[in-house]
């Protein structure tokens, strides 16, 4: 028998459309059919009373690393799910950092297998270079004809130039996106956190920005005179930003993201050496953080991403540089990113764009939208509602927030994924 579902009394955001009214919309299984100020619901429809509270396309999360295969002691394809989906994520881009590592299109389907027993939509970025050791390509013709749409190393980058050059050539052939990380390994590999006064207060290496904006700096020449479609995957400071509004200005097929962290916190919060707060790109100055602030504000910056990273509490519970980099996200990348809202930092409609409409295009998806035909993907948000996020509350299996304790207002109520009610808060 054929499910249809009415969700009314809503706040509709569609950034697609530059919709933002009370309204309902109308599912039917895993399609909206119809969404408008009122809707005749036929007879026997599911009809929930929104109350309300927002209802905007479900979240699309462009870089979240998971442990399975390999390290399922950090994260399973489950857990991973049920935190995406607290969060108000649908769409999961996994990076290919596993153990065996996602290289070959094998890895890509095994994922895909895996990934149907999570409640969320997961989709496998798979390797640049085989077993990212960043000497040899993968079979990105071979994975493109196959559907796969992005590339990437994750946590590691491209540092050969000429190798660069020949991923950028081959991959414009078959209008593949190439995602990039961006640290030069030499001026980044044997530092922990932003090179400055406080890492010399503290007495810790320093990565400097530029070890950032150099490695973009090059890959923006090389693309000069290719048109492949190039992300940068986090962008950290002032400089980089100022790169990338420079590409854009002369039109090249450049898109930048940021995760969460690097606009809502600066580096003094390593101060006593909280080693949740360890990332890579490390958490920058209070200037930069202020530039990616901006860079959010006028459109240099397309993405906003959570950086998910589950690291196991052993591995954190160490002095701070010897512990790994990486923290949890998903469930918070909705409440903390609506600190730019209620800031007055941005429109509330542009940020949800960064986490639905943009990522959407840029990886050429039919979600992110509320449109007619569009999948039922929503997620329900309740604006200002307050609350003290608490790691202990968190469904991942790690705890490495480095927002412990921090009030914010707004929290996901419910998330829909192909016209199924995944998550629904319980005060």
């Amino acid at each position: 028998m054929s499910h249809y579902t009415l969700y009314k009394n809503a706040r509709l955001l569609d950034p697609a459309t530059g919709m933002d009214m009370p309204g309902e919309i109308m599912t039917h299984e895993s399609k909206i059919t119809e969404v408008g100020e009122y809707i005749k619901a036929p007879q026997g429809v599911e009809v929930i009373d929104c109350g309300g509270k927002c209802l905007c396309p479900g979240l699309i999360d462009m870089r979240v690393f998971v442990g399975i295969p390999g390290a399922d002691y950090k994260d399973t394809i489950e857990n991973t799910g049920e935190a995406a989906a607290m969060g108000g994520v649908t769409t999961v881009c996994v990076q290919p950092v596993t153990d065996p590592i996602i290289d070959d299109m094998a890895r890509v389907e095994f994922m895909a297998t895996r990934a149907k027993k999570a409640m969320v939509n997961f989709i496998a970025f798979p390797a640049i270079t085989k077993q990212l050791e960043g000497r040899e390509m993968t079979e990105i013709g071979l994975m493109s004809k196959a559907g796969v749409k992005a590339f990437t190393d994750g946590n590691k980058s491209i540092a050969n130039p000429a190798l660069m050059s020949k991923v950028l050539k081959y991959s414009s052939m078959f209008d593949a996106l190439i995602i990039q990380h961006l640290a030069v390994p030499e001026l980044s590999d044997n530092g922990c956190m932003n090179a400055g006064a406080l890492a010399t207060r503290l007495g810790l290496p320093g990565i400097p920005t530029a070890a950032e904006t150099i490695m973009l700096e090059r890959d923006m020449r090389l693309l000069k005179s290719i048109p492949t479609r190039y992300h940068a995957a986090q962008i950290t400071c002032q400089d980089s930003i100022e790169v990338i509004a420079a590409a854009k200005k002369a039109r090249m097929n450049v898109t930048a993201g940021v995760a969460v962290p690097h606009f809502s916190l600066n580096e003094y919060a390593i101060e006593e050496y909280r080693t949740f707060t360890k990332l890579s790109p490390p958490l920058r100055a209070e200037n930069d953080r202020l530039a990616v602030l901006q860079g959010l504000k006028d459109g240099t910056i397309d993405v906003i991403v959570s950086g998910h990273d589950p690291e196991d509490p052993e591995y954190k519970r160490v002095p701070y540089e010897l512990a790994e980099a990486g923290v949890i996200g998903l469930e918070t990348m909705m409440s903390v990113s609506l600190e730019l809202y209620h800031n007055d930092i941005m429109p509330l409609l542009d940020i949800i764009a960064k986490m639905t409409l943009n990522p959407a295009r840029i990886l050429g998806l039919d979600c992110g939208t509320l449109k007619v035909g569009a999948p039922a993907d929503l997620c329900i948000f309740d604006l200002h509602m307050p609350y003290k996020i608490d790691p202990e509350k968190m469904v991942s299996l790690t705890k490495n927030t480095p927002f412990d304790g921090r009030p914010v207002q707004g929290r996901v109520t419910q998330t829909i994924v192909g016209g199924k009610i995944i998550f629904e808060y319980q005060p």
